[in-house]
This record gives C-alpha cells, structure tokens and sequence, in this order.
C-alpha cells in the first residue's frame, strides 16, 4: 500500500493490485475517472500498469492477444454504455476463443439525484451488463467498496475456470467518488484459492483406453487446448504410443507438431480422412460434428466417438457457437489436458492394435521457380518461411489463402489461430496483445493480416509503439475485401449473372489506402508497398531487423487477387 484507503476506487484498486494482473488496458472515460485517479496516484500506475488504447476494441483486443500467449487475463477498462457497445465485438471474439478476460466498466450514479445533467444521464442505463450479457460468462454491478471486492474475486475464479471466458464487471460513479469508511477491510485474494480442475473419472480413463488400446485405425482431433509445452509433449506420445492419426484445425492455434508423420492435416479441409478412423478422440474440437458430417456424408457415424470437451459449461440460447451436436460413445466433460496424461499413464504397459507408425518428419515442400514476379500468398508465404529461417517466432495470425504447407509448427506458441469470432478489426490489437506477452523473450512476434483487417484496427499499434512493445506486422494486401468477392462470385453464378461484376462494393483501390504511411502514422516503422517478388525477401529482412531492435515495422505486401 501506498497510503491509508481514502476513496472508494482506492479499495477497487487495491483489490486490483491483489489479483496480481500485470496490465490494464484502457481507453480512458468520465465513468471510472474515480479509479483511473487511485490506478495512477495510489498504484503509482504499477501492477496494474495502464496501457492507453485508441478505442475500445483495441482494449479488448490487446487483452485477447495476451491472453492466447499466456492463458492468464488482463483487465480491460472502457467507459459507461458507449464504451462497452465499441468493445462488444472484441468480447464476443474472446468468448467464441474461451480466453479470460476481466472487462470493467463504469456508469453514472444508481441515485438519480446525484447525477451530472445530460452526460451522465445518457450514460447510465438500468442494466449496463445486458450489452454483453450473451457472450460474457458473468457480469455484476456491485454496490459498495466490500462488494466490489467479492465481485473482483469472482471474477477472477470465473474468467479462469475452464472453459475460460471473458467476465464484466461495473462500478457505479458514486461508489468510486464517495470517502472510504477507514474501518472497511478488504479480502485478501490469497484467501480465495481458484478452483482446481476437474478431472475425468477413473471408471472412464478406462474405458476410454481400452477402445483406443483396441483400435485398429484410432484418430486424434486436436482442439482447444493450452500453449504448455508438457501438455503439448503428452499429447504427442499419446498419438505415438497409439499410432494414432492426428488431426488440427488452422482457425485455433498449434495444438501438435505440423510435420510430423502422424499429422494427417488440418480442418475442415482434410475432414474426409476422418473416415479411415474406427475409434476418434476428440480433445475439444472447435467443429467435430461438422468434421464427421463432411467425412460421412450426412450418413450415420460408423466410428465409436469420443468426446472429452468442457465447452458445453458455457453454451447459452443466444449464440450457435457452441457448433452442431457431435455423437459420442463416452463424453467426458473436462479439460482435454487433464485427460491425456491420464491415458498415457493407462495405455503404458497395455498392446494396442494399431500398426506401428514411426515418428518420422515430412519432407519439405518442394521449391519451384515463380512463374512470374507477382506476388500471391504462395511466394508470399514462402519469403516468410525464409526470412525467418531458424529464428524462434510465434505466428500470432496468418490470412485467408495462406500457404500452410510451407509452414511447421513444432511448438505451442508457434502460432495462435484466429480471432474466434470471424469479423474484422480484431487483428492489430491481437497482435499487440500477443507481443506484450512475448516481450523479453527471445521469440519473435509476427503478424501476417489481411489489408481489410489492418485498416479496421490500424491504430492499435500506437499502444505497442507508445509502450515499446516490439512487432512486426505483414499485410496481405490485394486491395480488395476478398473473401466477400467469392461470394458475390459465387452468388452471381447461382443466379446466372455476370461474375466480371464481382468487385463492385469490394475493392479497396481507386485511390489504394498507404498501409505504410498509416503506419508510420502510429509511430512505427512502414515499408512497402512491396510489389515484386524480387523487393520482398529484402524487406522482410530490413523488418524482422528492426522489430530484433525493438522496434515496431509494418511491410505492405501487394498480393494478386484470385482471378
């Protein structure tokens, strides 16, 4: 402590201070100027330290980011109702992502007659967390100092109990700005121990092994699970120890080795293969049962199907992103890292059916000369895979049309997915979230967006200069929204109508925005546009450079768009 408790947002900020969260993103806001005043003035702006943000979904983001690194949250502030609507679509990224997030908002005063006129009028609402009530795992509105304190430790347990999520939290004006009762005691975190993880029963551990240990072609479908390296090692030694085909999916982050002989491939794009599996084990798949649907053809699943996937705790009536139901044999709802030691432990001394398969690695893509000097995702992803040659670098995003097969992931920060709820913006707070977590350690943070993301959310990366937080960012720039293109393309056939058409509404040209000059706009190094193949590998060098020194460097990439 720094001093006596005087206000009521210096009993907040204590409790802040003992959760031992690191970071509070901010875009800063009237509604909790209480608390921004006892953050920098009690705290001495120390754990937590504020990180200043451009907009509310750079505060979401960033703390999104961070999360996929570490598995731990940050807080994320943003002011009254307006606050929250700009971060809605940050929340509801992280929830679709199950990381944990501690979101804190603010509102004008409950007692209408202490309030401002018009500002905190239009401010207040009667139900602040009903805004992200759908896609948060809780939210409350505590009404006192002691009260803001329990509510600060439950969301604390909430937001980290698996399947994690984000959690809001809002404090009412009055509550901030009112005198402190010196007499109040605050809890002490360290009494209020997080739940332990639920682990699968004996009864099913066995079960579960005896038809895996009898599979004659077992398959692994790889989901949602931790960036822990050991977690990581057990589940290869249980596909090794099966021989078991494993599958990934590219829209959530590096869950096995992406070369190694087992590795089938990655979903939706390779689910046919699933059909050559008599036994699967799903370790909390993002879309098993539309993997199943695609490999059977909408007939009966004819292989025995294990679930083991807590995601279910939090599925509501609001969202579908809890997917389609997938059949199951056994479903064992736990944390799919709590399963798979168990099973080695089971299957140890016990034969198991399947053909023995060494765990060689694949051979390299095979090299060819480009057929011309235009850049497309191809060469694009392949003068990524040489610039950074042996360096350790954690691929925080790649776009549509990424070449995966010239990319290994060999390690669970080698890359981390997508933005969980599909829209567009999220990328550049990401980016910054994920190298704040990064920062000091000898990998290197590298963000590959697509142009239209990049323009949504460029100026998050003012925060990462403002708090030298070293990134590079690579855009995938074919001036166009693409991906909405083949729809229209696709469309327009249907309906027998011209697909010459398709660009109308999507191209991002006529003038083509200067991604560079918006960079260097945030304060951060831009190169490009780069246009040729010939210019690329030199700017990729001259960037992971600068971002080696501890800077921030954006290259534009022109990439061809499809025909």
């Amino acid at each position: 402590m720094l001093g006596p408790l005087e206000w009521g947002s210096d009993g907040v900020a204590a409790v802040l201070r003992d959760l031992n969260i690191p970071y509070i993103t901010i875009n800063p806001g009237a509604s909790y100027r209480g608390l921004h005043d006892s953050i920098v003035n009690y705290l001495g702006d120390s754990q937590p330290e504020m990180l200043l943000c451009l907009h509310e979904d750079h505060v979401v983001s960033i703390a999104h980011g961070y999360a996929k690194v570490t598995g731990t949250p940050l807080f994320a502030a943003v002011h009254s109702n307006v606050g929250l609507m700009h971060a809605s679509m940050g929340i509801f990224n992280a929830w679709c992502d199950r990381v944990p997030m501690i979101v804190l908002g603010a509102h004008g005063p409950a007692d209408a007659a202490k309030r401002r006129p018009w500002i905190e009028w239009i401010h207040t609402v009667s139900d602040l967390g009903a805004i992200v009530r759908p896609y948060t795992k809780w939210d409350d509105h505590p009404a006192s100092v002691p009260a803001a304190a329990e509510s600060l430790l439950r969301a604390n347990q909430i937001a980290r109990t698996v399947p994690r999520g984000p959690v809001f939290v809002s404090f009412d004006m009055s509550l901030q700005e009112e005198p402190l009762d010196p007499s109040t005691v605050l809890p002490k975190a360290s009494d209020f121990a997080l739940p332990s993880t639920v682990r699968p029963s004996a009864h099913d551990v066995e079960r579960i092994a005896q038809l895996l240990a009898g599979a004659k072609h077992p398959a692994i479908v790889v989901g949602r699970v931790s960036r822990d390296l050991d977690r990581w090692n057990e589940r290869v030694a249980l596909a090794e120890r099966l021989g078991a085909a494993v599958f990934t999916d590219r829209r959530i982050a590096a869950a096995f080795p992406t070369d190694h002989a087992l590795h089938i491939g990655t979903l939706p794009a390779l689910a046919p293969r699933l059909r050559d599996a008599d036994v699967i084990l799903d370790l909390d798949a993002l879309e098993l049962a539309g993997a199943l649907r695609t490999a059977w053809e909408g007939s009966r699943v004819d292989a025995t199907v294990i679930v083991c996937s807590p995601d279910r705790y939090v599925h509501g009536g609001w969202s579908k992103d809890y997917e389609a139901l997938p059949p199951a044999a056994i479903d064992v709802p736990v944390d799919p890292d709590e399963l798979v030691p168990l099973l080695l432990e089971a299957l140890r001394d016990r034969p198991v059916a399947a053909a023995k398969r060494d765990a060689l690695s694949k051979a390299a893509p095979k090299e060819s000369a480009p057929a011309s000097d235009a850049i497309d995702m191809v060469s694009a992803t392949k003068a990524l895979r040489r610039a950074l040659g042996d360096d350790e670098a954690c691929l925080i995003r790649l776009p549509l049309g990424t070449d995966y097969r010239q990319l290994a992931f060999h390690h669970p920060l080698d890359y981390l997915g997508g933005d969980g709820g599909g829209g567009l913006g999220a990328g550049p707070g990401l980016a910054v979230g994920a190298a704040l977590a990064l920062r000091g350690t000898t990998r290197l943070p590298v963000a590959f967006l697509g142009d239209g993301d990049y323009l949504m959310g460029v100026t998050a990366l003012w925060t990462a200069v403002r708090h030298s937080i070293p990134l590079l960012v690579l855009i995938a720039n074919n001036r166009s929204y693409g991906n909405d293109v083949d729809h229209q393309a696709s469309v327009a056939r249907d309906r027998s109508r011209p697909v010459e058409r398709k660009w109308i509404g999507q191209r991002i040209d006529d003038p083509p925005p200067d991604l560079a000059a918006l960079a260097r706009a945030q304060g951060a190094q831009g190169i490009g546009p780069v246009t040729s193949l010939a210019l690329l590998d030199d700017a990729l060098r001259d960037a992971i450079r600068i971002v080696r020194e501890g800077g921030v460097c954006v290259v534009d990439i022109v990439t061809a768009p499809k025909p």
